[in-house]
């Protein structure tokens, strides 16, 4: 679960920092004190954009701190595959934001932002104001009765993947064979030009270096012989001051003097084998002058040779090894041009197979559908009676797709209808946003027995909703947070009496600066604020009255649900 929140200078908030606990967690405070930047905030942490404009005026930098505390064995495999490691199951997620990038960090590592998404989505799930009108998509509504099926659709919908990819594969290979005859024969006819021209070449490997290694010599052997004579003239023997007289004369001093001072033999043998190793250069400086001649015959041979290699090189590869890879390539497609028909008929046939396994994994992949979309249809009216919708009508229907997806062959639409005698219709047709938020609040209250996912935030779903109404949300609410941890931004009292933990959101003016800051509530503060959502602006003894009542009224709801 979500333990710790830290946020520095961001928008509204110079610096905030929340405890959540287990269970109800719940967020309330006046229209414009900052609630959506909490959310926001956690967002940012989760990688989502962000404008730098949200860092705080006269700020640098702005930073999003989040402490979970998990035992998801599927979290810490993820982590494990990051090479990080949650020390007794504590996961920190943090992103600095400055002016030009943003950092972001799990358990002090730096990470990218897929990183940080793919962590987050096993972590918590964010229920935002607007997302239920995704509820109207088809591929949402799928997705939900495949999370409602679990593993065993999970597992199903791999299988169909997998085949489809194929499926997909194997129909783009024999798409190449959709040619006639006539241009069959000029593929061909291209195809063995190609490779003609590179067996004709006679490559070798290794050969354009060499042959740019004698190409570079003989271009500059007269520059090398001129250099190689001055260097033999300055080092060797005959000149009179040629390194190598004067080493010679060194040595005959050294030796006279020698004769006088054992000591200077040392020094004397040291000179010696130099005027030894001067000898053997010179020598080797004498081979390599009289074996360096220059060829016009031998040098154009090899220009025009390097000519033949680079021109290849720019047709079909930088290298010689991407030039024999390219003619293996265009072998094969040439051998498949000239076994054309046994060629495409294997490729039907394969084709052939793999759809009709295709067809299997997609049919199973439906029934499977199709039976957890009648328990899903039975829970969901049930809960949705829960939530005031007292003659509604709820269906799952199938329609089979035109061609295969990765998703199979299955359209799903879910159908309504909210009131007696009413036709049954499909969502997008029939529902308002408040009707949708509470459909939505059913189906996550379906899924939350399911889901592993710990924390669950809820941003005002509570839109548009009131009365009797808000009190089934509520208790619906009160019911998730009894297998999650949930965090939830509200304005309505009936929701925010239920609270484990309640939490206010205020907007001061500090030294000519408006600052957001949040704080928990004690259990007389909780009611205070409960009979200000109640009352508004002035709070008399009745709606603290009321307040307390609806308090303790909550808290025997909770009780007796627990039971």
């Amino acid at each position: 679960m979500l333990t710790n929140l830290h946020v520095k200078n961001l928008a509204l908030i110079d610096e905030a920092e929340v405890e959540f606990g287990p269970g109800l967690n719940i967020l309330t405070g006046e229209t414009g004190a900052g609630k959506s930047i909490l959310i926001g905030s956690i967002n940012a942490a989760l990688g989502k954009k962000i404008s730098r404009e949200m860092i705080r005026t006269g700020e640098t930098s702005a930073l999003v701190e989040l402490v979970f505390e998990t035992e998801n064995p599927h979290v810490l495999e993820l982590l494990k595959e990051m090479d990080l490691e949650a020390e007794e199951g504590q996961v920190i997620i943090s992103r600095k934001i400055t002016g030009s990038r943003s950092v972001c960090r799990i358990n002090g590592e730096a990470c990218n932002i897929s990183q940080v998404k793919a962590l987050a989505s096993l972590l918590l799930d964010i229920h935002g104001q607007h997302e239920h009108q995704s509820l109207l998509y088809p591929d949402r509504q799928i997705a939900i009765l495949d999370a409602f099926a679990g593993t065993e659709a999970a597992t199903a919908k791999g299988e169909v993947r997998a085949l489809y990819q194929e499926w997909k594969n194997v129909r783009k290979e024999l798409s190449a064979y959709e040619l006639d005859e006539e241009a069959r024969k000029r593929e061909a006819a291209f195809l063995t030009f190609e490779i003609n021209e590179i067996d004709q070449a006679e490559l070798k490997e290794g050969e354009d270096e060499a042959l740019e290694t004698a190409y570079r010599k003989m271009g500059h052997a007269k520059k090398i012989a001129e250099s190689l004579q001055t260097v033999y003239a300055i080092t060797g023997y005959g000149a009179e001051n040629s390194a190598g007289e004067q080493v010679g004369r060194a040595i005959r001093e050294l030796q006279q003097a020698a004769v006088y001072d054992d000591a200077l033999s040392g020094p004397s043998q040291t000179l010696s084998d130099i005027d030894g190793l001067l000898n053997d250069f010179n020598r080797e400086i004498s081979a390599y002058l009289s074996e360096l001649t220059f060829s016009e015959e031998e040098y154009y041979e090899t220009e025009k040779r390097l000519d033949e290699i680079n021109r290849l090189k720019a047709k079909y590869g930088k290298t010689m090894e991407e030039i024999a890879a390219y003619r293996e390539e265009q072998q094969k497609k040439l051998e498949k041009l000239e076994n054309f028909e046994s060629c495409r008929a294997a490729l039907q046939e394969q084709l052939q197979k793999t759809e009709q396994k295709l067809d299997a994994a997609a049919h199973n992949l439906s029934k499977i559908r199709r039976n957890y979309a009648k328990r899903l249809e039975t829970q969901i009216i049930e809960g949705l009676r829960d939530l005031n919708f007292l003659h509604v009508a709820f269906e799952i229907s199938f329609e089979k797709t035109k061609s295969y997806t990765e998703n199979g062959t299955d359209a799903v639409e879910f159908l309504i209808s909210t009131n007696p005698g009413e036709a049954i219709r499909p969502l997008a047709k029939v529902v308002s946003g408040g009707e949708l938020s509470r459909i939505m609040l059913a189906i996550k209250t379906i899924l939350a027995d399911r889901d592993e996912t710990e924390t669950l935030i809820f941003d005002e779903i509570d839109t548009g909703i009131s009365g009797r109404t808000a009190q089934k949300v509520s208790e619906k609410m009160a019911q998730i947070g009894q297998r999650h941890q949930v965090i939830c931004i509200t304005h309505l009292p009936q929701i925010a009496a239920m609270a484990d933990s309640h939490f206010e959101i205020e907007k001061n003016v500090e030294e000519n600066e408006t600052v957001t800051s949040i704080h928990p509530l004690s259990e007389e503060d909780s009611v205070r604020e409960l009979a200000r959502m109640l009352g508004g602006a002035k709070i008399t003894d009745s709606v603290l009255a009321n307040a307390s009542e609806m308090k303790e009224l909550a808290q025997v709801q909770k009780s007796a649900r627990l039971k």
